[in-house]
């Protein structure tokens, strides 16, 4: 499912400033793979936004891919999921959220329900780090 055109528009400007103020010059391999995370809600992982991306970018490597998504992190323009498979997926909407991974299939979806922003984290779970 893709995002709203005036969502996805939000995000490219977010993105361009924000790779301005950070000093990092703004490439077409850098936007096209920031657009592909940004498109979607189904957060892929890098091998998925390289076969995307490699449509309209045919020289693009996977490591281009990789070493930009990690760069996207650092910049706080995308946020990286950690589901089951031991594989990456990124997520461009940085917005409070919470995330649905199915366990069969990997599938992940962004929902929002205020009763979940409200749970009590047990002191024990509080002292492993940060929810």
């Amino acid at each position: 499912m893709d995002v709203e055109s005036e969502k996805l528009e939000q995000r490219i400007r977010r993105f361009k400033e924000r790779l301005k103020q950070a000093g990092v010059r703004l490439t077409h391999q850098r936007l096209a793979v920031f657009i592909e995370v940004a498109k979607t809600q189904d957060h892929p992982d890098a091998e998925t936004v390289y076969r995307r991306v490699l449509a309209t970018v045919p020289t693009i490597s996977l490591d281009t891919v990789y070493r930009t998504l990690w760069r996207l992190f650092d910049l706080g323009l995308v946020r990286a999921l950690d589901p089951p498979r031991k594989r990456v997926r990124f997520d461009a909407n940085t917005e409070p959220h919470h995330h649905f991974v199915c366990r069969k299939c990997g599938r992940t979806r962004d929902f929002c329900d205020s009763r979940f922003d409200r749970l009590e984290v047990s002191e024990a779970v509080r002292a492993l780090g940060k929810v």
